[in-house]
């Protein structure tokens, strides 16, 4: 009998390729939310600039708050990519358990070629199709809040060119404002780099 699984061979199964691309994903999520922090730490650090420098920076003071906002909302958005990653694994680990087995079936089948495996084997394939399926669903569900958090990086970076915009009013205080909406604007393209990387991830794109 001919299945997915029984036809793997000794090759490295697309499953254990995910678990790897999978792994990578959840490397970069995890230095997303470290430059997120620094984001959130540096917006109340700008917030208290602009109550230095008064009125001439009130502009600056609310941009530095919606980015403080952003922050959080990104963290929180990467959060959710977290635990769909975690979910992606579980299943990825299922598969590779079911091809493992299925393999050892197949190997007793052609040692005893009596031995009634055949249905064995086909309730092993419906398991892993069901696996599968499960999988492609969450990858969906992955690149959804991937797309989202892309959007959300643009919008940030709205936010930290509009910051580059208000500093030039700040009088006296001009500028280290400009200073500080200069790192937002880069910490915030850093983000959106990593993001545009692991929407390329073959992971999504199959390749």
């Amino acid at each position: 009998m001919t299945t997915a699984l029984a036809t793997t061979g000794d090759k490295t199964p697309p499953a254990g390729a995910d678990l790897l691309r999978i792994v990578g994903i959840n490397e970069e999520i995890k230095a997303v939310v470290t430059v997120a922090f620094k984001i959130n730490i540096m917006a109340l650090n700008a917030i208290f600039l602009a109550k230095r420098a008064g009125a001439a920076a009130r502009g600056f003071g609310v941009l530095s708050n919606e980015l403080r906002v952003f922050s959080q909302d990104l963290r929180d958005c990467m959060a959710a990519l977290n635990g769909l990653i975690y979910g992606c694994v579980g299943e990825v680990s299922r598969m590779l358990q079911d091809i493992r087995q299925t393999r050892l079936l197949r190997q007793a089948a052609e040692m005893s070629p009596g031995a009634q495996l055949g249905a064995v084997l086909a309730a092993r394939q419906v398991k892993n199709d069901r696996h599968a399926e499960s999988l492609t669903r969450q990858r969906k569900q992955l690149k959804r809040v991937l797309d989202d958090a892309f959007r959300l990086v643009e919008l940030g970076g709205v936010l930290a060119k509009s910051a580059k915009i208000e500093a030039a009013y700040g009088q006296s205080f001009a500028v280290p404002l400009a200073q500080v909406s200069g790192e937002f604007d880069g910490i915030v393209e850093e983000i959106r780099t990593s993001l545009e990387s692991l929407r390329r991830s073959p992971f999504f794109t199959g390749k």
